[in-house]
């Protein structure tokens, strides 16, 4: 049984490939810096926080003093040198790893769903059970930690080879952005699986091209396993499913080493496990997401899902493993109330755009009022979408909050194998433990922009009455 469906039986109507577009992230030289630039991020944030010399590690708290060697030895550098940063065993997992899931999404239920109208007039068909598919990763790495305690193999493997697992998945995230774009020329006009150019993917630039994602929505069939939607497959299974493993992981290590699990790593992973099974159990709503709908599938996605999430992502827990902080009822209490709030917004809102769309007569959001544009599509004027045409993102960034508060003035040395919190150390680890909230704001700005360009462009004068009816743009009153 396919875990995807072909297509509908709408007939495509236009040609394959769609009207040139410009250039983003300062075309070929600026993707070509973040290519190169973000995976180093990833490698650093292992190596200048680290469980043998502190966070950040000595040599960069002293740098004046601090010579080749030292560094080399507060740092963890393998002694192999770059050879030491893959390893042929975990790579092996890897794909492994990547291959249950693939053969769990046929497996087990799920919902079969359509995708949004293509520009062809077809809609692709999905299936999705990334719950399901999690739980039971879940439920099997549970029962080994109920058997053999922090001690189960998962969890010292993930640990104990997290360099060789940044290296596994962005050896996949590479493969998979160079495979896409290569077939993406196999792209025709008119074919019968609705194979679509995404509009800003196609501009004749490799790298550029390479890199934004040139087809829309790239599929594979594997023996076997059936149809797989390589974008919405990435989107939130195995990095995602990662990023948790990761959380867990940690606390199992701060258990091997402290011998205690503090309330301020629970709550990070409690937070974070919410957020990942939230995504997972409205998986549908993803297809109405700009990532889906409008971006191809390239480096950009393929990084970001499979490398850059799940790694700075979970820097929080990793460094509450290596040094546990204590909060206390009032300190609970109070991250709670960040997260809660910003939870509320994130999903009423959300909730209430993809029931517009899919369901204008749900009479929980039948009152709304909108904006009827020429292209056809309405654009809400009242409710959440009202406060601020970005709102979601400013749910989402309350969020961070939360995420990053647990770790309080981060920062500590290793002195006789114990982590210690000295006046030179304390607060310069913030730079990893809060960095996820800076890159975050970056991020939904920078996202913000590329939407409003898009929408200005699509909607015309139709988006100009749209921003003098909500002119917030993300945090209402403010920007």
């Amino acid at each position: 049984m396919a875990n995807v469906k072909e297509v509908s039986k709408a007939r495509p109507r236009h040609d394959a490939k769609p009207a040139a577009h410009g250039y983003e992230f300062g075309g070929p030289l600026g993707v070509t810096g973040i290519t190169i630039g973000l995976p180093l991020v990833c490698y650093l944030s292992n190596f200048l926080c680290n469980d043998i010399s502190g966070c950040p590690v000595p040599s960069v708290l002293h740098p004046r003093s601090a010579t080749l060697e030292s560094l080399k030895k507060d740092t963890g550098w393998p002694e192999n040198g770059l050879a030491g940063l893959a390893s042929w065993k975990v790579t092996a997992w890897t794909l492994a790893f990547y291959l249950l899931s693939a053969i769990l999404q046929p497996i087990l239920p799920g919902t079969e769903v359509e995708g949004v109208k293509l520009k062809n007039g077809g809609k692709l068909k999905y299936k999705f059970n990334a719950f399901y598919s999690g739980l039971f990763v879940l439920t099997v790495a549970g029962a080994g930690t109920i058997a053999q305690g922090a001690e189960f193999p998962l969890w010292t493997f993930i640990w104990d080879n997290q360099l060789p697992i940044i290296t596994a998945n962005l050896g996949v995230a590479f493969a998979s952005a160079t495979f896409v774009y290569v077939r993406s020329f196999s792209v025709k006009a008119g074919n019968a699986e609705l194979r679509e150019l995404a509009e800003g993917g196609h501009t004749g630039n490799l790298i550029y091209d390479w890199f934004i994602g040139r087809e829309l929505n790239p599929r594979i069939t594997l023996p076997l396993i059936g149809v797989i939607d390589i974008k919405s497959f990435m989107e939130l299974r195995p990095g995602m499913l990662l990023w948790l493993l990761l959380d867990l992981t940690a606390i199992a290590r701060q258990y091997r080493a402290h011998g205690v699990v503090t309330d301020s790593i629970v709550l990070v992973t409690v937070f974070q496990a919410l957020y990942i099974l939230d995504a997972w159990w409205m998986e549908p709503a993803m297809l109405t997401t700009i990532d889906i709908t409008t971006d191809g599938f390239g480096f950009m996605l393929a990084f970001g899902d499979l490398v850059w999430l799940p790694i700075t992502y979970s820097i929080q827990t990793r460094y509450l493993a290596m040094h546990p902080v204590r909060l206390g009822a009032v300190g609970v209490a109070a991250v709670l109330a960040v997260c809660a709030a910003g939870y509320y917004v994130f999903r009423a809102a959300n909730n209430e755009k993809n029931r517009f769309r899919t369901d204008p007569s749900d009479p929980r959001i039948s009152h709304l009022q909108y904006i009827q544009t020429k292209s056809g599509s309405r654009l809400l004027v009242s409710g959440w979408w009202g406060v601020a045409r970005h709102i979601n993102y400013l749910s989402d960034w309350i969020m961070s909050w939360a995420w990053c508060l647990p770790t309080g003035v981060a920062g500590f040395v290793i002195r006789d194998g114990a982590t210690v919190q000295d006046d030179d150390a304390r607060g310069w680890g913030m730079a990893f433990t809060y960095f996820y909230l800076v890159y975050f704001a970056v991020l939904l700005i920078h996202r913000e922009i590329r939407d409003e360009e898009k929408c200005a462009k699509k909607y015309g004068a139709d988006w100009k009455e749209y921003k003098k009816r909500v002119p917030s743009r993300i945090v209402p009153g403010i920007y």
